[in-house]
């Protein structure tokens, strides 16, 4: 192989190992001369020599979101140019399935882990520490991280969308999303609304509780049904998924109540389909590839042994105003 493409084993090992520490032109005659070859790299025995896998693990609460799929694959490319390969797991907001993916993940000894949300069970944390492999956490905020950390206060987040409700004259405002204590990041942005709405209107929080329902559209227009049952006189609605509020969205289109004239819509996300919506959705949009990008930056540094400058790094959010609100 190496004698094909005119360079050393060790360069050969390289290009295979890590792409982006070999110049251009080398790197692309041993890539063409391992297609003409149909050369494949053992790279197990390789693995076993270095104590490397040359892997990592990435925990998602589920693969189908636009936004954890964008982070996923943004994480991915970032660090295939350094010769590493992810397998993804789902957790199904479940934290005590979260726990019985990591067991499985860390039984194929992943160099790292990209873990999305800050709150994990006791078994979890245990079998972190145990494991002693560079974790990133993403989608959240600690005061007391795992290891390093990329994301934002989903509170705080959900607070400004208030914020921005209240400033639209909108004084009647629902939250409606999922309560269930595996979705801490819906938790807190509850939580944020909850502190938004007695701090700014000095009333009582309005909820509507999607139960173990699935993120979906469907969901949506259930959470919006209990809305309009128990506060009939809501002049907004927050959902905690912009999934759960294009549901609501359509079903308000299809029902003829005006949006935003008689019932304001809000969403958290800002997915692809939010901005393609009549009308189109406000929302809070979270910089989704960025974290995975960054992410993968600070896990390839923790993952080669180097000092990692700011570990903790808070990406932001913002207020998407669109014609929802």
């Amino acid at each position: 192989m190496a004698t094909a493409a005119g360079v050393s084993a060790q360069t050969v090992s390289r290009v295979v190992r890590d792409p982006a520490s070999v110049g251009e032109a080398t790197r692309a005659r041993v890539e063409s001369a391992i297609a003409a070859t149909g050369y494949v790299p053992n790279l197990a025995a390789s693995n076993l020599a270095s104590n490397r896998s040359r892997t990592v693990a990435a925990l998602v609460p589920q693969i189908n979101a636009s936004v954890f799929a964008d982070t996923v694959h943004a994480f991915s490319t970032a660090l295939a140019a350094h010769g590493y390969q992810i397998f993804v797991g789902t957790t199904d907001y479940r934290p005590e399935h979260e726990e019985e993916v990591l067991r499985s993940f860390l039984g194929r000894r992943p160099d790292g882990l990209l873990m999305v949300g800050t709150s994990h069970t006791p078994g979890t944390l245990a079998l972190l520490t145990a494991a002693g492999v560079p974790v990133v956490e993403t989608w959240g905020w600690s005061a007391d991280p795992v290891d390093v950390l990329v994301g934002f206060s989903n509170a705080a987040a959900a607070s400004a969308m208030v914020t921005h409700l209240v400033e639209r004259g909108r004084r009647r405002i629902t939250f409606a999303g999922r309560h269930t204590a595996g979705d801490s990041r819906a938790g807190e942005r509850l939580d944020g609304y909850v502190s938004a709405v007695r701090d700014l209107l000095g009333s009582e929080p309005r909820t509507v509780d999607a139960g173990p329902e699935p993120v979906t559209m469907d969901t949506g227009v259930a959470l919006l049904d209990q809305v309009l049952q128990r506060y009939p006189d809501s002049d907004a609605v927050l959902f905690s998924s912009d999934v759960f509020a294009a549901g609501a969205l359509q079903a308000c289109v299809r029902r003829g109540i005006d949006v935003p004239g008689t019932l304001a819509l809000a969403g958290f996300g800002d997915f692809e389909l939010a901005r393609h919506l009549v009308p189109a959705l406000t929302t809070v949009a979270v910089p989704s590839v960025h974290i995975g990008e960054l992410a993968a930056d600070l896990l390839l540094a923790r993952m080669r042994g180097g000092r990692v400058e700011r570990p903790h790094r808070d990406v932001g959010y913002r207020v998407v105003v669109r014609e929802s609100t």
